[in-house]
């Protein structure tokens, strides 16, 4: 396996998920930081339940995809990409329209694991909708 290659500009962070789930989910990168990474996604009939509100699928996706490029981006030395090993979420809220917002933060930056905290919130209210967190195996070269 080869090194993932780490995106340098917002635009090529943007591009990474294209074709993929996460360029599916229809969001696009704010920032991609090592501490922090923040990524609005629009509430689209594509992405909602039967009810109308926001899938919670589509929303556990959302967050493993922006702790996943945080992960990216945090990649130490000679490690040549990373799997989530586990993620738990708990839905406090949902909403109908608008965006919500990711953000991302590190709970710890290892060689071997990182875990990622996430928190999505309805911009139109502020109110938080789900708290995300993931645990990702860093993947270095067998030898």
């Amino acid at each position: 396996m080869a090194r993932l290659a780490i995106p340098e500009t917002i635009a090529e962070w943007n591009e990474l998920g294209s074709g993929y789930l996460p360029g599916h989910l229809g969001r696009e990168f704010l920032s991609v930081e090592p501490d922090e990474v923040r990524a609005p996604m629009r509430v689209e009939r594509r992405l909602c339940a039967s009810n109308g509100y926001l899938h919670a699928g589509a929303v556990v996706s959302f967050a493993d995809t922006c702790c996943g490029y945080a992960t990216v981006r945090n990649l130490p030395e000679g490690a040549e990409g990373f799997t989530t090993i586990e993620l738990k979420s708990n839905f406090i809220g949902s909403t109908l329209e608008g965006d919500v917002i990711c953000v991302a933060r590190p709970a710890h930056k290892g060689r071997t694991t990182q875990v990622w905290d996430a928190e999505v919130t309805a911009e139109k209210t502020g109110k938080t909708i789900a708290h995300f967190r993931c645990t990702q195996m860093i993947l270095h070269p067998r030898s």
